[in-house]
């Protein structure tokens, strides 16, 4: 299951290798056994990762390589009090992730021809599939905390942007009502038709 919840793939190795060395395909097993999978990891993505943080003098490497040729990877003193900042600090939510959906709808609101209504329903219709998923997975957690906290945060975010697409179509039609009773072209879709204007001169 994806997601397209943004996160630090660098402190979550880091914080894996808090407890002991390990080599990548390891720690890619350990990210999503204790994630329950949600956010899949490419063995390169973490090894470019192990790199970079070797680089940045975070990681090292913990001993010869086994018979397969993987050296495993151990926290430095400044790895393991990055990670210590890490847990101390909020998670940074002044760089805003872009939002393919919120961008959709603002893009469609401005757009003349746009059925805005049919791509909200759309989405809530798929929205509501994936929060059904994801209370049957919530159900199969079997007492594994870390899993359940995954999952939920999910849930609560589904249930979120239903709540926001309800709020998209209730705001579309009460534009829709009181351009209609005014009797003049929504303001949404002046920029557009100024554009074309100017295309024109």
């Amino acid at each position: 299951m994806h997601s397209g919840v943004t996160m630090s793939i660098k402190h979550s190795l880091l914080a894996l290798l808090w407890s002991e060395p390990m080599y990548g395909a390891q720690l890619r097993s350990e990210f999503e056994r204790r994630t329950g999978g949600t956010w899949p990891l490419n063995v390169g993505q973490v090894y470019t990762t192990l790199a970079r943080l070797e680089r940045d003098g975070f990681v090292e490497g913990a001993g010869a390589a086994d018979e397969d040729g993987r050296i495993p990877y151990r926290l430095t003193d400044a790895g393991r009090a990055e990670v210590d900042r890490w847990w101390a600090d909020p998670v940074d939510r002044e760089q805003t992730p872009r939002n393919e959906l919120a961008i959709k709808l603002a893009l469609a609101v401005t757009m003349p021809g746009v059925d805005v209504p049919r791509v909200v329903q759309t989405q809530r219709t798929a929205t509501m599939r994936h929060l059904r998923d994801l209370t049957r997975l919530k159900g199969s957690a079997d007492d594994d905390l870390a899993w359940e906290l995954v999952v939920e945060s999910l849930v609560f975010q589904a249930e979120a942007e239903i709540r926001w697409l309800d709020h998209v179509e209730a705001s579309v039609l009460r534009t829709a009502r009181t351009v209609g009773a005014q009797g003049r072209t929504p303001s949404a879709t002046q920029p557009a038709a100024r554009d074309r204007q100017g295309a024109r001169r």
